[in-house]
């Protein structure tokens, strides 16, 4: 798909933002266009690449704030839609903001609230001067502009901020909202700068958007880089999508991206799109998936997702996965709980804990793969590791790996059929 003109604000020089984060680039894949890097931020230095789980209510699903300090997480979720309704910005304000309210002393990032309106799309119309939201919570309208937006963002505290953009299904087949919704995503963003209270101590990063058009992309590529925000995410995907279609757009919008700047991919978690993301030169990504599927029974491992709802398991004394070093599959004897297979089979129908044990072991599982690539990155050993993954993955059987993987790895220099 392909356009010809837009009407977008055209680049122009500007004053860099103040910026409350250093970001070091430590290594770089001399095959792939990996990167390993350091993001110091207010609230301590999160290693690159990461996968951050989501709070969204300033409560991560099935885990307390201590059991995730555990899993190693420096850098988490909350969504400021959903503060903003509950517990409301009089509270952030009265308490000191999100951190305190949560018991949370590591970092935040705040998604602006732009994605209820996919999510949310029968309570929201979007128009120029923001979104009108009907609260899912009793009805009542709300509008949220970008200026609310940044003032509830302001008021949460996040250490990431992230603008308020327009936000469309990438599946939509309406050309014309698409390219509608990335130039007002570049008209909110320049809102979104100008009403930033605490740009010393607050990182805004801008979102880029264009749908599956790579014009488009590019386009916004450009106008985004202009406004030099402290970092750059690549928004509207995962909503349905190719694979194929995800991986253009993602390696499209690295290549024209600064390399002194975080770059963020929103809505991923699968673990082969995390490592194929990092392939193509991301370094950040967020998904409510490992805490979603735990409470379906399902453990996410390098060998792919067991249902431990299924009946195999009601007599496997084994851990989750063998190897892990989360507190739920550690032995006693090493500090852990030695959680067996058959005691969350036990559970997963019945109990509430059955959940709670699969969430920590599957958001320690995605910090840990992505602390893996990391080490093979900075040993510059990530082709090899790309390859070891597909194959514990698929146990090795080289027809099923898939080919979207296989094809976006083949662009940047890997081939995992060799």
């Amino acid at each position: 798909m392909s356009t010809t003109t837009t009407t977008a604000p055209s680049p122009s020089p500007r004053k860099p933002m103040p910026s409350a984060l250093t970001f070091n680039l430590d290594a770089k894949c001399s095959t792939t266009k990996a990167r390993a890097s350091t993001l110091h931020l207010p609230h301590g230095a999160v290693k690159l690449p990461i996968f951050m789980p989501v709070a969204t209510q300033a409560s991560l699903k099935g885990l307390t704030y201590d059991q995730l300090k555990d899993t190693g997480c420096m850098l988490c979720l909350n969504n400021t839609y959903h503060l903003g309704l509950k517990p409301g910005q009089a509270v952030l304000d009265e308490v000191g903001g999100a951190h305190k309210l949560q018991g949370w002393d590591r970092n935040i990032l705040t998604d602006s609230g732009g994605f209820q309106m996919v999510s949310l799309l029968k309570l929201a119309r979007v128009t120029e001067e923001g979104v009108r939201f009907l609260s899912p919570h009793d009805g009542t309208p709300m509008l949220l502009t970008p200026e609310h937006s940044i003032s509830l963002q302001n008021s949460i505290g996040s250490d990431i901020m992230m603008q308020l953009d327009d936000v469309i299904a990438t599946t939509c087949p309406d050309i014309e909202r698409m390219q509608e919704a990335m130039e007002r995503s570049v008209r909110w963003l320049d809102r979104c700068i100008a009403a930033h209270k605490y740009p010393e101590k607050q990182n805004l990063f801008c979102i880029i958007q264009g749908g599956l058009d790579l014009d488009l992309r590019r386009k916004c590529c450009a106008e985004m880089v202009a406004r030099d925000t402290p970092g750059i995410a690549i928004g509207g995907l995962s909503g349905g999508e190719a694979k194929e279609e995800f991986c253009k757009v993602v390696d499209t919008c690295t290549g024209l991206l600064p390399e002194r700047k975080p770059r963020y991919v929103m809505g991923v978690g699968y673990p082969e799109d995390l490592v194929v993301a990092v392939a193509l030169g991301a370094d950040m990504f967020d998904c409510v998936w490992p805490t979603r599927t735990a409470r379906f029974g399902n453990a996410i491992t390098s060998a792919g997702n067991l249902n431990l709802r299924n009946s195999s398991y009601a007599t496997d004394f084994g851990p989750v996965e063998v190897g892990c070093t989360c507190t739920c599959c550690l032995p006693t004897d090493q500090g852990g709980m030695g959680i067996t297979r058959a005691y969350i089979h036990h559970l997963t129908a019945k109990e509430t804990v059955g959940a709670h044990l699969l969430s920590i072991h599957n958001v320690h599982h995605l910090l840990s793969l992505m602390g893996s690539a990391r080490q093979a990155i900075l040993e510059d050993r990530y082709p090899e590791f790309l390859r070891q993954f597909f194959s514990n993955l698929y146990k090795g059987d080289k027809l099923k790996y898939p080919k979207w993987a296989v094809e976006a790895l083949r662009g940047v220099g890997v081939d995992l059929l060799a």
